[in-house]
């Protein structure tokens, strides 16, 4: 073999040889124990970055091992190709969305490739192809005949840049988080999945999804948002109008000093027909963000409608405020305000001086103070007639039998959850397939004109859809009428909402193929970022039930293990400019000098040599200018040298610190795993020996090397610690070199030892243990070789090292049999001569012996 490691020779040609052998690709197999390991897929941004190479050699790493284990392993990669971030790019680079979304996918799919992913390339998918949309769009007809799809009017955060409807999560202070525009409230017809129908089972899922992180089943529980509490009729003084308000807290009833209702509620409107100061407000309110998330801190703004609502057990009359605070998408749009026991409804009757009616008592059983805040805790009513004296369960259910028995009121469970809005106003995403009818009837596309296809070829403005542009595009006709296309697109989640059930069916003429999607699902384990903790796992869960329901799959959840990998952060450096702006600086570009503890001291441009500030670390980003692009990385250093760093630098939950040295000594590691090859091929070659002749290092050298086998594998398989796994090679690394191999058996243990280092590196560094492996000696490709078992006799300790004390001070190291007793280690103390020394002329009190340890003589 030759005696440099060099990755840039090596590692295109065993890309090739897994290419032209077709490694990786795999079809089902009844009776092989299958794994389907699955990182969710890139959005085709042009490049990859380093949370993209984390996300995905995670991924590779453990399909690597459970192929190794023997398993039926399927890894696809494909792309969440629609989108907003797509039109933004083709308006400012001039061109179509599709032309750049398909020259970024080419790209992407290379670098891809040359970090060595072992992808099953065959099922390649990209959302924005008819030929899966089609299949989308055929599933929602079918969801719509089954009455899980409407349409309605709903007020949504409009985008007035990009002409797009935002999910809460998307305003940023108020603005668009991609434009950076007023986000508008606006009232426009949307399409709607009844995820709410599925609300009670999403959650008690939960409970079943073992191999899930317990902090994102507590994020989706808080966004489902069980409540159990009670819908209440209120009617309106003087009017035949009657509205509901449903509550948690039914015990605090007779509190109510007010109700608020939403901006768009009924009786809002209808009192803003006459009342012009009030419309104003209302237009104010409909235009100021409200996500549940700002409740908390926002202003309380409100305004009197003028109308009166009738308790409705003391048929006392309560006004009636439009309040800011107060979803017209959650729950009824209204509530009924205590704000002696609510801090919100606190907050708001202070501001307008509107009364605090306490009716529970506090800890003491004394009336609670409201001076300063409300009393938000669960205790005895009282001021509250015939329930006075009740605790809150009691009382909870004596209300709500009291309110059923009028006609008022009965028990309810609600959830925060809300029906999926899927209607975009932009261009490039699936077209929804439905029509409208000149009649103003709304029917599904028929099955033999599916897919709607989106035009590819088209101009952007930057204003308007292009669809929506063109009346042409739209109209078509139905059953012999005119009709037109709904020129709304879907949300893009919908495509990331199954895409991991299309990769186990290869066919383009079914959604689905039964058969396999049964034998690969549920996904095994699947690996992203904790940000897609809610939206995107949530409705991936939805939709398999969805899937489950239509009779395509059989399990009830789509992933069974999952993994959210921490984010890449790296140094930041900038300089101020003469208008205090803050002029950030690649870390590639600076020099840095460091004190004795590795802490950056000085930072100066490399280029220019300005003194620069240093910011700390963050997340790579392209506004602090510190990503450092993986090509760079690979080009440098090679593939492995990236893989291998990436899996040892941090727990893969933890953020990762990039640090150039570490990189290097990444590099250095693999060079010495070559090097310590090459020098045991030229030593000579591999014979086999008598496990029962060996020496006591010999038996240490083999000991050590199964010991690790048994740990690496713990780490990988079940632990998914990669970093520990590679530092307990290294460990045996360091044991491995420091071997004399011209003694034959020493030498054949030594092979047997880097067999093993190299097989449990193959997942993590595939392509520089491809070469070794055949350099060893072998044959066979280590891509079909299984993984190493830890002999358990091999790791039976038949010495072990005893610590001598002498009145607890160390005196001496003894090397013992494994199972000498007390007596026995007390004998060859006593022949210690360090030990003797000082113990001669004295008395020994008490031997004290932890065995295989410690032995510890007092004296005097």
């Amino acid at each position: 073999m030759q005696e440099q490691y060099n990755p840039h020779d090596i590692e295109p040609q065993v890309q090739k040889n897994w290419e032209q052998e077709q490694t990786f690709k795999v079809t089902e197999q009844p009776g092989k124990e299958k794994f389907y390991c699955l990182c969710m897929f890139p959005y085709p941004s042009g490049r990859l970055h380093m949370g993209h190479v984390r996300n995905y050699t995670l991924g590779d790493v453990i399909s690597r091992y459970q192929r190794m284990q023997g398993k039926n392993v399927l890894q696809p990669m494909g792309w969440d190709a629609f989108g907003l971030p797509a039109e933004n790019a083709a308006i400012k680079h001039k061109t179509a969305p599709a032309k750049w979304t398909y020259e970024n996918i080419d790209y992407m799919k290379k670098q891809l490739k040359q970090l060595g992913f072992g992808y099953d390339w065959d099922r390649e998918i990209a959302t924005c192809r008819p030929e899966y949309y089609r299949w989308e769009q055929w599933f929602f007809t079918k969801l719509y005949e089954k009455g899980l799809v409407y349409k309605k009017m709903a007020t949504v955060n409009w985008d007035p840049v990009d002409q797009t409807v935002l999910a809460n999560e998307q305003v940023v202070d108020g603005r668009g988080w991609r434009s950076g525009a007023l986000v508008e409230q606006k009232e426009i017809p949307q399409w709607f999945v009844k995820i709410t129908a599925y609300a009670e089972e999403l959650l008690n899922d939960l409970d079943q999804m073992d191999e899930w992180p317990e902090q994102v089943k507590t994020m989706q529980r808080n966004w489902i948002g069980r409540s159990e509490g009670v819908e209440i009729k209120f009617t309106v003084a003087g009017e035949q109008d009657s509205f509901e308000v449903y509550t948690t807290r039914p015990d605090t009833i007779f509190g109510v000093s007010y109700v608020g209702v939403a901006a768009g509620h009924p009786l809002a409107v209808k009192a803003a027909a006459t009342n012009p100061k009030l419309a104003e407000f209302i237009e104010h309110c409909k235009n100021t963000k409200v996500a549940e998330a700002d409740m908390a801190t926002m202003e309380k703004l409100g305004m009197d409608t003028g109308l009166k609502a009738i308790h409705p057990l003391t048929g006392e009359e309560v006004p009636i405020w439009v309040a800011n605070f107060v979803l017209m998408d959650y729950g009824s749009g209204a509530v009924m305000a205590v704000p002696a026991h609510d801090e919100r409804d606190f907050e708001f009757a202070n501001k307008y001086n509107l009364p605090l009616k306490a009716v529970i008592l506090d800890e003491q059983g004394q009336a609670p103070d409201l001076s300063e805040q409300a009393y938000t805790e669960k205790g005895t009513l009282f001021n509250s007639g015939q329930f006075d004296g009740l605790d809150f369960q009691a009382g909870f259910d004596a209300i709500a039998q009291e309110l059923k028995s009028q006609g008022k009121g009965e028990k309810k469970v609600n959830y925060r959850l809300r029906d999926w809005g899927v209607s975009r106003q932009r261009y490039w995403g699936s077209p929804i397939p439905m029509l409208n009818l000149e009649n103003g009837d709304v029917v599904p596309v028929p099955e033999d004109q599916l897919p709607v296809i989106l035009p590819e070829d088209v101009e952007m403005d930057g204003v308007k859809s292009p669809i929506k542009a063109d009346p042409s595009w739209a109209e078509t006709t139905y059953k012999g009428e005119k009709a037109f296309h709904e020129t709304d697109t879907f949300d893009t989640f919908m495509e990331s909402s199954w895409y991991y059930a299309k990769f186990c069916s290869t066919s383009d003429e079914v959604m689905l193929d039964p058969k396999a999607a049964n034998y690969w699902l549920p996904v095994d384990q699947y690996i992203g970022g904790i940000e897609h903790a809610i939206l995107h796992l949530l409705y991936a869960r939805f939709f398999h039930k969805l899937l489950r329901d239509t009779g395509l799959v059989e399990s009830d959840e789509p992933f069974k293990r999952l993994l959210t990998q921490g984010m890449v952060l790296a140094d930041a450096f900038y300089f101020e400019d003469e208008k205090n702006g803050q002029n950030w600086i690649s870390p590639l570009d600076v020099q840095v000098e460091r004190d004795d503890k590795g802490r950056i001291t000085k930072a100066t441009h490399a280029q220019t040599g300005q003194s620069l500030e240093y910011a700390g670390m963050s997340k790579m980003s392209k506004s602090k200018n510190n990503g450092i692009d993986p090509q760079l990385m690979v080009e440098k250093y090679g593939a492995d040298t990236v893989r291998l760093f990436m899996m040892f630098a941090a727990p893969a939950e933890q953020t990762l610190e990039w640090q150039d040295s570490a990189v290097d000594g990444a590099h250095r590691f693999l060079r010495r795993i070559w090097r310590q090859c090459y020098e045991l091929t030229s030593a000579g070659s591999n014979e086999a020996y008598d496990v029962t002749a060996l020496s006591q290092d010999q038996q240490e050298l083999r000991r050590e090397l199964h010991k690790t086998i048994a740990k690496v594998s713990d780490d990988i398989g079940r632990r998914q610690t990669f970093n520990t796994a590679i530092a307990a090679i290294m460990e045996l690394m360091n044991r491995i070199t420091k071997q004399d191999y011209s003694n034959a058996t020493t030498r054949a243990i030594g092979y047997e030892a880097m067999q093993a280092v190299i097989l449990m590196l193959s997942p993590i560094t595939p392509h520089i243990c491809h070469v070794l492996w055949q350099e060893l000696g072998h044959s066979d490709s280590i891509e079909t070789a299984p993984w190493p078992v830890a002999d358990k006799e091999a790791m039976v300790e038949q010495t072990k090292l005893v610590i001598v004390q002498v009145n607890g001070k160390l005196r001496a190291k003894l090397t013992v049999a494994a199972d000498a007793d007390k007596d026995t280690v007390q004998k060859l103390a006593m022949e210690d001569e360090n030990a003797a020394r000082f113990i001669e002329g004295k008395t020994i009190r008490k031997v004290i012996y932890v065995p295989g340890k410690l032995l510890n003589i007092v004296a005097n």
